[in-house]
């Protein structure tokens, strides 16, 4: 038998790692019909911007956004980011996640789903939501009352492993 050298290599916080703002093609080609059929146009800060959405999928800030975007374009004002992220919500193409007095964030998966925020760690996770489980929401309602959307935000604590305490 045969041994194998495993080596790791830590990488520190503070190392800059650009990120991968390459949209598929399929990505693309959504955005680019989604922009179109609402009259706008594609440009290569708008699929920057989009790219950083779907390469990284924690519901990043604004600010968490215009950050990373400046990765691959330096030149990127905090203005043209808020009109970027003003355009994918109303084209459809991301939403925004608000919760209580916190800075809005940006969820680009727009299947049914909730929302669970870690109060410990601010962070959001997508909980996905059966269809069951809409369809009896929606059963709720009073006669006459239509739904477009549902939306469902969980308060709490993840648990930890108690093995890493």
């Amino acid at each position: 038998m045969t041994g194998f050298l495993l080596q790791f290599r830590i990488i520190p916080n503070k190392v800059h790692i650009p990120m991968d703002t390459h949209l598929t093609e399929l990505q693309r080609d959504n955005l680019q019909e989604a922009l179109s059929k609402a009259g706008q146009k594609l440009t290569t800060q708008r699929e920057i911007v989009y790219s950083v959405l779907l390469t990284k999928r924690d519901h990043p800030s604004v600010d968490e956004v215009y950050q990373r975007a400046r990765e691959s374009m330096p030149g990127l004002s905090l203005a043209t980011v808020y009109n970027c992220l003003e355009t994918f919500v109303s084209c459809g193409l991301v939403r925004q996640v608000n919760h209580e007095r916190e800075s809005t964030r940006y969820c680009p998966n727009l299947l049914p789903h909730a929302h669970f925020r870690d109060e410990a760690t601010g962070r959001v996770h997508d909980i996905e939501l059966p269809p069951e489980i809409l369809q009896t929401l929606k059963s709720l309602l009073p006669s006459g009352f239509q739904t477009d959307s549902i939306e469902i935000s969980f308060h709490g604590r993840t648990q930890t492993n108690p093995k890493t305490n």
